[in-house]
């Protein structure tokens, strides 16, 4: 695509330029395999000696088209789509990290992530070391050790709407000379584009706003491609692949040595690749991305002032709000609004913060979030009810804790809803 183009027309040519005769719209290739009609043609495409399509579980031709859409619209130099979000933040960490590793995070982290973290990736001897999300430079830098090979933070915190310092983190990342892997997917490339403020690499769960309709699960990671990896501290990138014959990603792929690796090693020996027909209905919901996080953040900053005034509810959270502690940074790195999900709680406690939740009839209760559809969850007993009473006041999340995802529904009859299941809790 032209390089001048903005992102809202990204969403809809990036990625899929048919030729004279073919499909405008990106077809789905619901085939595993490929035909070629010379064994040396196959062969070199095994050896990463020429690109191309030869087993859907490293590479499909729908998929590719949806990975070029996200990788335009991060501006990065490349990207591998996943079956999930948290497939995508597996990979990003284990393409460079080994047993006897560490990695920083922030703490304030999706609650899969954090038990990835804090119990799966530990188990296979990868230490982590977790930081709060208002870290000062000093605490970031006291948390690194010898063997960190990367931070690892989100924009916009899942579900406690931390905006995180994201050129705070890169300067002490590099400092240390590790990349700053950054999870994108509440904000989107819509609303900030993390590689502009020093991350290294972009994850997302694209079964959120990107996706939109909660019709697909999956992920992706994406390589900016300006890290060095060269500095003595990444082998796997810098040292003989025996898989492949002695090839060495950095030599062979350059800036995408760490996308390539990514991609012909881990998708390849783990297989979490998404289907092909997921891939298409991803390229379906990126193509109206831009007008749906306009709508979702408009709508949640209306329902995040009006709560914020309303004596029933006992806090808010939500960057757009004026007296939140993340507006500065908010206003920074999301200028043009941040997602369309609120926290906030029900004065009256857990209790109240049920009743409330049942008493909705527009918005569900769902284990979801991010779609266009206005829905509720309570993170403490459900995406985060693995984590102890501690570990859930360091991701910030409180027992009365509500997560609003305000869709694109008309404002004003989701502020009714919300105004009756208030009355509701009120009764005895």
């Amino acid at each position: 695509m032209g390089p001048n183009y903005q992102p809202d027309t990204l969403c809809i040519h990036a990625g899929y330029s048919p030729k004279n005769g073919e499909p405008r719209v990106v077809p789905i290739v619901q085939s595993t395999t490929f035909r070629y009609t010379t064994a040396e043609a196959m062969g070199r495409l095994f050896n990463l000696e020429d690109s191309g399509h030869f087993y859907t579980r490293i590479s499909n031709p729908t998929t590719e088209a949806v990975e070029k859409k996200i990788a335009e619209l991060e501006g990065g130099v490349g990207c591998v789509a996943t079956s999930s979000g948290m497939a995508a933040i597996f990979l990003s960490v284990l393409n460079i990290c080994k047993a006897g590793d560490h990695v920083v995070s922030s703490s304030a982290v999706y609650g899969g992530a954090f038990n990835l973290f804090n119990k799966t990736m530990r188990d296979m001897g990868i230490d982590f070391t977790f930081v709060p999300p208002d870290v000062t430079e000093e605490q970031l830098e006291a948390a690194m050790q010898s063997n960190t090979r990367a931070v690892y933070c989100e924009t916009l915190s899942n579900p406690s709407l931390v905006v995180t310092d994201l050129e705070l983190f890169a300067k002490v990342a590099h400092a240390h000379g590790v990349p700053l892997i950054v999870d994108n997917t509440f904000p989107t490339p819509i609303n900030c584009r993390p590689f502009t403020f020093g991350a290294d690499i972009v994850v997302h769960s694209t079964t959120k706003y990107m996706d939109g309709h909660a019709v697909q699960m999956g992920g992706a990671i994406v390589d900016s491609g300006k890290f060095d990896w060269t500095n003595g501290k990444f082998p796997m990138l810098t040292e003989p692949d025996e898989s492949y014959h002695g090839l060495i990603y950095t030599k062979a792929f350059g800036k995408a040595a760490y996308i390539t690796k990514a991609r012909t090693h881990l998708l390849r020996d783990i297989g979490c690749q998404p289907a092909p027909e997921n891939s298409f209905l991803l390229n379906l919901g990126l193509e109206t991305l831009a007008l749906r996080m306009e709508r979702h953040c408009s709508n949640a900053q209306k329902i995040a002032e009006f709560l914020d005034q309303d004596d029933r509810i006992s806090w808010v959270n939500y960057p757009g709000l004026k007296d939140s502690p993340y507006h500065t940074l908010a206003q920074k790195y999301l200028p043009h609004g941040s997602c369309g999900v609120i926290s906030f709680g029900v004065k009256g406690g857990r209790a109240a913060a049920t009743k409330f939740m049942e008493s909705l009839q527009l918005a569900s209760m769902v284990v979801h979030v991010a779609d266009l559809r206005t829905c509720v969850l309570h993170p403490a007993s459900t995406t985060h009810r693995q984590l102890t009473d501690e570990q859930l006041a360091e991701n910030g999340i409180s027992p009365d804790m509500i997560r609003m995802s305000v869709g694109i529904e008309n404002v004003q009859d989701i502020l009714a809803d919300i105004q009756q299941a208030l009355e509701k809790v009120q009764q005895k």
